[in-house]
């Protein structure tokens, strides 16, 4: 077996339409921590106590942090949230675009879009 060099994954980078408005929505909404807007510009967001970061780069082009299938869009991050339901309503009250929580082989989960629209998931 080859022997990997790599250890973990340590950031996602995810384009945003407004760096400031999007690094408020990923803090105040998500409740994850802004740990800094450099002066590059791109904002730093911490996911709780691991070494996960979503690093939030501005950008004017028609991009996403997300693919098509069959032309629809498909997420790429996926978070957990043990309060799926509290977190959906909490997501639907911040008039966030959200989709309805689904039921698959006992896996629940529900799509939800940032701002810029890029297409993100939660599940438990």
């Amino acid at each position: 077996m080859l022997k990997s060099f790599l250890e973990q994954v340590h950031y996602i980078r995810i384009p945003v339409r407004d760096l400031d408005l999007s690094a408020k929505w990923y803090s105040e909404i998500l409740g994850l921590t802004l740990l800094s807007i450099t002066e590059d510009p791109f904002a730093i967001i911490k996911v709780h106590d691991g070494p996960f970061l979503l690093i939030l780069v501005p950008t004017k082009d028609d991009t996403y942090a997300h693919f098509k299938m069959d032309e629809e869009p498909a997420f790429i991050i996926g978070f957990t949230s043990p309060e799926l339901a509290e977190f959906h309503q909490h997501l639907m009250d911040n008039d966030v675009k959200v989709d309805d929580i689904k039921e698959e082989n006992g896996h629940a989960f529900f799509h939800f879009y940032d701002p810029s629209g890029n297409k993100l998931q939660v599940h438990w």
